[in-house]
């Protein structure tokens, strides 16, 4: 048998070490949290008070917030097992179940007329003090578990079906994070293999699982099979129907461009989305507030200054202070999008649009000053106020750019699954201006599908922030 390099290897029976013991560690991680929770009550308590002589509202307080914690905390999911969990996740999700503790604890309180009877400075200091805690129990408890994992302790034996892009990338997962304990044995060949497996016994192929299975003693069978190996995934099924191992199945999707792929219940129906932004629901409601928000706030600070920029725009040259171009939105829905004009009012040749370039003789002296500064583009704060675009988001390119792109790059027109923003990803990382190479246009685009896949709000605010800086180095804008 071969597995991961540098980890012991170990017999059926003792694989399980740690599974026929997880309800008592579910059980010593609730009783940790109590504790967490109440010891950190009572040194914020002792801090300002002095003294630990509580009158009936502080001890009430704290038994309704522990029985809360013991609600919220499991429908939160932060028991669930962490065998290749994401840790920021964890650790994000424990304190969004630790903020709404405390939200239902204040809401019952001020239902309760007993808001006063507490310490406002006490209860956001115990907020803080005992979430910091207990993110740094879990912390502690992953790393023990970890180094406890790597020395093959409470690993999972793991069966492949499949030499797929898929099975290669669960290989490498399982070597990279040895900490979560997937200890692979070796996988069977199957008609749709299409890599080496490199480092991984061979056990044969597909018709030896029935005879072999039980001498392999797998703990989970991971399925890594393409979608057209329907017939395959259900002998599968079949071959292990009387099997005490998991089967988990590992679409070999990995030759389509995904966009938040995730599994969902709908309606009773186990669906797998293959293509879909984040950016929905709950999370377009919260960018929408932020690009509203941030979009009034920077109107009512630069208000003098776009005055005065209207002002420089007229005086400079001939036309109307806004320049308004068609451009495609969320959806490839079109909209007219508003810049300071920033060249002299001339004809193009229909269905085309030149872009602006080094020393281009449409561009004024003071338009050339706002291109390289971006302040030709304040006016997209309009646009952002009447729900066409977002503070960040994938820059609008030009309806004839669009189309030209769009038969040239594969996924080109995957931008618009959300608004175009004034800022993104693309621009302060050094793509911005003229894209007079397909190799540019490519760049851009994958900035652009990059930041769909990931969005989040902090990753917004990180790029407002970066946006000045980005500014700053560019030599891009003509």
């Amino acid at each position: 048998m071969l597995s991961i390099p540098g980890i012991p290897q170990l017999k059926k029976s003792e694989s399980h070490f740690f599974s026929k013991h997880a309800a008592l560690l579910d059980i010593a991680l609730r009783v940790s949290d109590v504790l967490v929770i109440t010891i950190t009550a009572l040194v914020v308590y002792r801090f300002e008070f002095g003294h630990l002589q509580m009158g009936v509202a502080y001890p009430a307080g704290l038994i309704r917030t522990i029985l809360l914690a013991l609600v919220i905390f499991p429908m939160a999911g932060i028991y669930r097992s962490w065998r290749g969990e994401n840790l920021r996740l964890e650790i994000a999700r424990l304190w969004m179940a630790w903020s709404a503790v405390m939200v239902v604890l204040l809401a019952t309180a001020w239902a309760l007329k007993t808001t006063g009877e507490y310490s406002r400075i006490g209860a956001g200091t115990w907020f803080v003090l005992a979430g910091i805690v207990l993110s740094l129990d879990r912390l502690l408890l992953r790393w023990a578990l970890g180094h406890i994992r790597m020395r093959g302790v409470d690993s999972r034996r793991v069966l492949l079906i499949g030499s797929t892009q898929a099975g290669q990338r669960i290989v490498a997962a399982a070597r990279k994070k040895a900490w979560a304990g997937l200890d692979i044995i070796g996988y069977v060949r199957t008609p749709y293999d299409q890599v080496e497996l490199q480092g991984v016994n061979c056990l044969g192929d597909f018709d030896d699982v029935g005879g072999s299975f039980d001498e392999w003693a797998p703990d989970q069978v991971w399925v890594a099979l393409p979608m057209r190996a329907e017939s395959l995934i259900q002998q599968v099924l079949q071959l292990t129907i009387d099997k005490p191992s998991i089967i988990r199945l590992v679409p070999d999707f990995f030759g389509y461009e995904l966009i938040n792929h995730h599994a969902a219940v709908l309606g009773g129906v186990p669906v797998i989305t293959l293509r879909a932004s984040r950016v929905e629901g709950h999370a377009g409601v919260i960018k929408a507030i932020e690009d509203r928000f941030i979009a009034l706030l920077l109107i009512l600070l630069l208000s003098p200054a776009m005055l005065l920029i209207a002002l420089g725009v007229k005086l400079s040259s001939k036309g109307p202070v806004l320049f308004k171009q068609k451009r495609h939105g969320l959806g490839g829905k079109e909209f007219e999008v508003m810049k300071f004009r920033s060249m002299r009012v001339h004809e193009e040749t229909q269905g085309t649009v030149t872009q602006a370039r080094r020393k281009d003789a449409r561009v004024t002296r003071f338009g050339r000053f706002l291109r390289s500064s971006s302040l030709d583009e304040l006016p997209q704060l309009l646009n952002v106020l009447q729900g066409d675009m977002s503070i960040v988001g994938p820059r609008p390119h030009a309806v004839e750019h669009n189309r030209q792109f769009s038969d040239k790059l594969r996924g080109y027109m995957q931008r618009h699954g959300v608004k175009p923003g004034m800022t993104g990803l693309a621009q302060i990382r050094g793509f911005r201006g003229e894209t007079d190479t397909l190799e540019k246009m490519v760049s851009r685009v994958e900035c652009d599908i990059s930041y769909i896949r990931e969005w989040s709000l902090w990753l917004d605010l990180k790029i407002i922030v970066s946006t000045p800086f980005a500014l700053i180095k560019s030599r891009n804008a003509y």
